[in-house]
């Protein structure tokens, strides 16, 4: 008789112990999405960046095919010193101005490695950094996963930059072998073979200070990413601030004009 009531007292306390619909659900539910995280004004900021970033960079490449910018007259230098290279004998002196030129990206990369580790340790004590920069005024007051989240942007801006100057830095030592591999003066049959080299050599080492400048475009639109700390409209003002300034010393700075004076 007494594992028979037994028997009953569990089948009648089996519904009882049962997970509630309420306790089931909310265990079955994903994490909060970002699309749950990040206010609407976030998002748009967010798409802006990146759009703007993108949209820019493209707009320059074909807006220099048009209006001359900074990097299409220097590219044009780049030819030119090419074409001298090849009539000189002795050229220790272009050797040096490649080696000049590399060591703005090797520079940079070196320091982008230490950004990008300092960003990592902030990664590990988000709570404390977070509690920091809410601190600060006008900072916006988000919750750690949005810090995380704003952290994680920074980092990959500046890995992509660190991608583009290494990549600059190996375009150099291209150029340098180009310059080091060039005939001597008397070797070239015509004029038409000399230009075609000097065209060749002067477009690596302007495919390298294009790619550097990739990566010095990174490290303006991280200025932009900073304003995210305190707010989404800083965040978009910032990245069309960016912006402005990058058109402004790219097709109207004074440096440009006075390339722009040596004509072909």
């Amino acid at each position: 008789m007494t594992w028979r009531k037994a028997g009953a007292d569990c089948r009648t306390a089996g519904p009882a112990h049962a997970p509630s619909p309420g306790r089931y659900s909310a265990r079955m539910n994903p994490l909060p999405t970002l699309i749950q995280v990040l206010p609407a004004a976030d998002w748009v900021a967010l798409v802006l960046f990146f759009a703007a970033w993108a949209g820019y960079a493209t707009f320059a490449r074909r807006r220099s095919t048009v209006r001359p910018s900074l990097l299409a007259l220097t590219n044009r230098e780049r030819v030119r010193w090419m074409l001298q290279t090849t009539l000189r004998d002795n050229r220790v002196i272009d050797g040096v101005v490649v080696q000049n030129l590399s060591t703005s990206p090797s520079f940079f990369a070196s320091t982008t490695i230490l950004i990008i580790g300092g960003l990592l340790a902030v990664l590990s004590t988000t709570e404390q950094a977070s509690a920091i920069v809410q601190e600060i005024p006008f900072a916006a007051r988000t919750s750690v996963l949005v810090f995380d989240l704003k952290i994680v942007l920074l980092t990959a801006v500046f890995v992509y930059a660190f991608f583009r100057f290494t990549w600059s830095l190996r375009q150099y030592t291209f150029g340098a072998l180009l310059v080091a591999a060039a005939p001597p003066h008397e070797a070239f049959a015509d004029e038409a073979r000399r230009s075609a080299f000097a065209s060749r050599a002067g477009r690596v080492m302007g495919l390298a200070a294009e790619t550097f400048n990739d990566g010095l475009r990174a490290y303006y639109m991280a200025f932009a990413a900073v304003a995210w700390f305190f707010s989404p409209w800083a965040f978009m003002a910032g990245t069309a601030g960016v912006v402005f300034v990058l058109y402004r010393r790219e097709f109207h700075s004074d440096v440009l004009a006075v390339l722009a004076e040596g004509g072909d």
